[in-house]
């Protein structure tokens, strides 16, 4: 399987570290056996290889320019963006990390379509694509035989999107809701923990789990983002940001976590979707609610069927290992599925 990487940023490394650190235990125990191709970026260059790309020395370069790899034999450097290089070169997989832009999907949309064009399987991290126009996407790719795979895009390494559609198909999934961004999590457990919101958010941006800018995050825009792609993946609707109800965790006061502790309640910032459509708004919690446990950055999704009743996962929504395994995943089950070229 070859691999074409657009960004080469935290979650890319984190990928190419485990495909350097596991290759002998994927081989043996998944024949899998995959090569880096080609690797886009922004603003630090490109690299083409059809024999392939070295692990070690893509993470020796990091995060550095793309300048610094060695020249070697078959080594093609000058693309003038990644949509030349999408088009100009061959792979059977395109992985697209790029930073999400959740408003226009753009330019990861542009990718996917020239990807979908010239046949190469799609595995993403990007939130944009998969959240705005999700059906034409996946007929788009339905029509031209390949697969787009996403699982990365809403809880990292924990498996919500093949839960949802694999493990529970069949169940009768009536309504998904949770906590999907870990940012507003940890805000509101240090809320409750005693401290103001601006110090909870400062320690948070100093921790890494939120941006210099948070606004995506504690205005619910995020949650907002991933629910759009739950309705997609599980009941097969359309719709967009403003058609959602969404509220962020700007207007908790510490009075209001106060008095919801009182109440032997907790607030959480919930995201919601059912087949009829979608909200994000803070909620106050029973702890008797398996997702009123869930603290810090972790993530939590609770669906409701009819044959199973409710159904819990928990685990990590975010890091680059773990999103660099739900990329891992995505690829093992395209490994299982395919036929490569």
């Amino acid at each position: 399987m070859k691999l074409m990487l657009i960004g080469f940023g935290v979650v890319g490394q984190g990928l190419v570290e485990i495909l350097h650190d596991k290759k002998e235990t994927l081989e043996a125990q998944h024949g899998f056996s995959p090569q880096v191709v080609g690797v886009a970026t922004g603003s630090r260059g490109f690299l083409y290889n059809a024999k392939g790309l070295s692990l070690s020395t893509l993470l020796d370069v990091g995060r550095g320019s793309l300048a610094d790899y060695p020249d070697e034999e078959g080594l093609e450097r000058d693309f003038s963006d990644a949509s030349d290089l999408i088009q100009g070169r061959g792979a059977d997989v395109l992985v697209e990390i790029s930073p999400t832009n959740i408003d226009t999907a753009m330019p990861a949309t542009k990718h996917f379509q020239m990807a979908i064009a010239t046949k190469k399987h799609i595995v993403t991290a990007n939130k944009g694509p998969v959240a705005v126009g999700f059906s034409q996407l996946m007929q788009q790719a339905k029509d031209a035989g390949v697969h787009i795979r996403y699982e990365a895009t809403l809880m990292a390494g924990t498996p919500a999107i093949n839960i949802g559609t694999e493990a529970l198909a069949g169940s009768g999934i009536k309504a998904v809701r949770g906590i999907v961004n870990g940012t507003t999590n940890y805000i509101l457990t240090q809320m409750e923990a005693g401290l103001a919101y601006e110090d909870a958010l400062k320690k948070a941006q100093e921790l890494g789990y939120a941006e210099t800018d948070p606004t995506a995050d504690v205005e619910g825009l995020d949650a907002a983002a991933k629910v759009l792609i739950m309705m997609g993946a599980f009941f097969g609707k359309d719709a967009s940001l403003k058609e959602l109800d969404v509220t962020g965790i700007t207007g908790i006061s510490a009075a209001d976590i106060a008095e919801a502790k009182e109440a032997g309640e907790r607030y959480k910032l919930i995201a919601e979707a059912t087949v009829t459509g979608g909200r994000v708004m803070p909620m106050r919690l029973p702890l008797s609610d398996p997702l009123a446990q869930v603290s810090s950055a972790t993530n939590a999704l609770t669906f409701s069927t009819e044959l199973m009743g409710d159904v819990t996962v928990i685990g990590a929504g975010a890091g680059q290992k773990e999103t660099g395994f739900a990329l891992l995943s995505d690829l093992l089950a395209l490994h299982r599925t395919i036929t490569t070229r």
